[in-house]
């Protein structure tokens, strides 16, 4: 996986003229946190920001993947490239990708026009892998028009899929209780589309309902984007057309209000915080452990409290 640090900006050059084998190198060096990392992340950034990135969420068994198979034709038959990042629950014992989507989205896979990748969550919890943001910066480089994000699955920490994407697609499924778990989730607050997806089920009408109840509760401000809900039958086509239409109206809204620049300023900063954070923990691992041991002990004994005992290690940390 290693790579010649001046072999990063050919790479780079190649992946923007959209060559395939030099974009999965690249996502791959993302996702070993190869010791370019930090050169890739600086070749790609003056680059990137063109991409309209949609986080598609849902709990299992709502159609997430033929949903998403089904918004890449639409998107193809409209005649815009289109990344799409599937991330699966880890294999315990590799740490690899465990489901495959690409499989389930074989249809594409000879399509030039689309880029499809699988990636490990490793235990992630928000369902994204810690190497996501990377890769879409990766594809938006490549010159994907629109990347799809497909999540593993809703739990409480599923919001995060609406600090990483523009648009955030929710999709629920009649009888499944879906309804309430996104009240639970605090999907209704980041959902910027809601899709019942196998609409030609019993109580289609009456989930549409009962999230419309939901979402008229929801405190949004004046001028605020307020969520469309479309009917879909993935397996179909039937309604898809209609949710590509609301994503761009969402797009569009994001743009003419400044609420693009605000959360990707929002998305940057979080970002920034969250590699900070990691070299602080490993500088921690690095140099602090014995130091570590010590201040719990003061602390356990009583000679210190755990915020004095903090300082201390922070002082004591190198660099």
């Amino acid at each position: 996986m290693g790579s010649r640090p001046h072999d990063v900006a050919d790479l780079v050059s190649r992946a923007r003229r959209g060559e395939a084998r030099s974009v999965a190198r690249l996502i791959s060096l993302v996702e070993a946190e190869s010791p370019v990392l930090r050169e890739v992340s600086a070749a790609l950034a003056p680059h990137a920001g063109r991409a309209h990135v949609v986080g598609l969420t849902g709990s299992p068994g709502v159609g997430k993947s033929t949903s998403t198979s089904a918004l890449v034709t639409a998107l193809r038959r409209q005649g815009r490239t289109v990344g799409v990042l599937a991330v699966d629950p880890s294999s315990p014992f590799t740490g690899g990708a465990l489901l495959g989507d690409r499989i389930r989205m074989e249809e594409h896979a000879t399509d030039p026009g689309v880029y499809l990748r699988s990636m490990a969550s490793r235990g992630h919890l928000g369902g994204l892998s810690w190497a996501t943001p990377h890769a879409i910066r990766v594809l938006d480089v490549a010159g994907c028009d629109v990347i799809l994000v497909e999540t593993v699955g809703v739990g409480q920490s599923e919001v995060e899929i609406a600090g990483l994407a523009d648009t955030t697609l929710v999709l629920v499924a009649p009888g499944m209780g879906d309804g309430i778990q996104a009240a639970k989730a605090g999907i209704l607050e980041v959902g910027d589309v809601f899709c019942i997806n196998k609409a030609d089920r019993d109580g289609a009408t009456t989930t549409r309902r009962e999230l419309r109840t939901m979402l008229s509760m929801t405190h949004r401000s004046d001028g605020a984007w307020t969520p469309p809900i479309v009917m879909t039958v993935a397996t179909s086509g039937d309604g898809i057309d209609t949710v590509v239409q609301a994503i761009d109206d969402h797009g569009t809204h994001l743009r003419d209000s400044g609420e693009l620049r605000r959360r990707r300023h929002a998305r940057a900063r979080r970002e920034v915080e969250r590699i900070a954070l990691a070299e602080m923990s490993r500088r921690f691992e690095v140099g602090s452990e014995d130091r570590l041991d010590q201040l719990a002990e003061d602390v356990l004994s009583g000679r210190a409290d755990p915020f004095t005992a903090a300082d201390a290690l922070l002082a004591a940390t190198p660099g």
